[in-house]
């Protein structure tokens, strides 16, 4: 029975499916910008990273960048996988930071302006320094805070 024999003998328009997928939302350009110009600043630095890094498989969950040396995470606002609007995304956001510091990773979130500014990559560069220093170290060796 084709459309038009169908509707004259129900009244009914017959039921058109919609994708069941969401596309991502789109990045705005300022983030598309800092995320380029970081992945500059740590190729010239010889800084080892990965991109879109995902840390658990079975969530959709990515961060922008992971320095590996120092298990951070990055994310730059602004992302398509960073907090959107909405109570059940933020939500979310939170639990995705959450597992991470529980599976022993650290975050921050850069601003655009951060990045572009240089302060993002100057932040990574003293955290490596502390690191090969010796000197990042949270409890002190005799075991007094």
């Amino acid at each position: 029975m084709d459309e038009k024999e169908y509707f004259w003998k129900t009244k009914k328009r017959p039921h058109k499916s919609k994708p069941r997928t969401k596309p991502l939302p789109k990045a705005k350009e300022k983030y598309l910008e800092a995320e380029e110009t970081l992945f500059q600043e740590l190729e010239e630095h010889a800084i080892g990273y990965e991109r879109k890094f995902q840390f658990e498989s079975t969530k959709n969950w990515r961060f922008d960048f992971y320095v590996v040396r120092l298990r951070l995470l990055i994310e730059i606002v602004g992302s398509p996988w960073s907090v959107g609007r909405g109570g059940k995304k933020i939500a979310n956001s939170f639990n995705k930071y959450d597992l991470a510091e529980e599976m022993g990773y650290t975050f921050v979130r850069f601003e655009p302006h951060q990045i572009e500014s240089g302060y993002a990559i100057n932040w990574i560069q003293n955290q490596l320094e502390r690191l090969e220093d010796g000197t990042d170290q949270t409890i002190s060796p005799n075991g007094s805070n």
